[in-house]
């Protein structure tokens, strides 16, 4: 179970860049499978790194869940920003879905579901992670918190026993340990 507390509106730079990501992927989607992996497209940007040249890496981006994967991402989205600091969001989310299509092509023992199941989730936490990261400064946080079913049902029973949704709970409980 995953809870949100708060979700902020995408700008329009978002927004494009969530249509040019979904473009790319619906090429990506085009492009028939091979047994042995995909067609993947050129990455175009020289500030986007070979994804395939570092192991430890690919491996994190091929099975990482939650914040390992997260993480990655972010770090390969400053990657390229202190690269070439003026690049569209467009071209960012292009060239690194292209870099990890390369990566998804290369990994042996996937099945086609499995390849594009991958691809789906990199791309929709690269385009969270670039909606978070595009925030004016004090604007809310999104915070996904994965909960096992039995402690959200716990946590939505004291926020009803409160008067409070489980996201308004989930933000004076972190906003008391942060000390604010």
């Amino acid at each position: 179970m995953r809870t949100f507390l708060l979700a902020p509106r995408l700008g329009r730079r978002i927004q494009l860049a969530a249509a040019a990501a979904l473009s790319v992927l619906a090429v990506l989607l085009a492009v028939p499978a091979k047994a042995e992996g995909l067609d993947c497209p050129e990455v175009g940007q020289p500030a986007v790194p070979d994804l395939t040249s570092d192991p430890a890496r690919a491996k994190l981006l091929l099975g990482g869940e939650g914040p390992d994967l997260v993480n990655e991402i972010n770090e390969l989205i400053s990657e390229v920003q202190l690269k070439e600091p003026s690049i569209s969001h467009a071209d960012l989310t292009n060239g690194l879905i292209a870099a990890y299509c390369r990566v998804i092509a290369q990994a042996s023992g996937l099945t086609t579901a499995q390849r594009w199941s991958r691809m789906h989730r990199f791309v929709q936490v690269l385009q969270q992670q670039l909606a978070a990261n595009d925030l004016p400064p004090g604007s809310r946080i999104l915070a996904e918190v994965p909960l096992p079913p039995a402690v959200y049902r716990q946590l939505r029973s004291q926020a009803a026993a409160a008067g409070q949704t489980p996201a308004q709970l989930m933000g004076s409980i972190l906003a008391a340990a942060a000390g604010k």
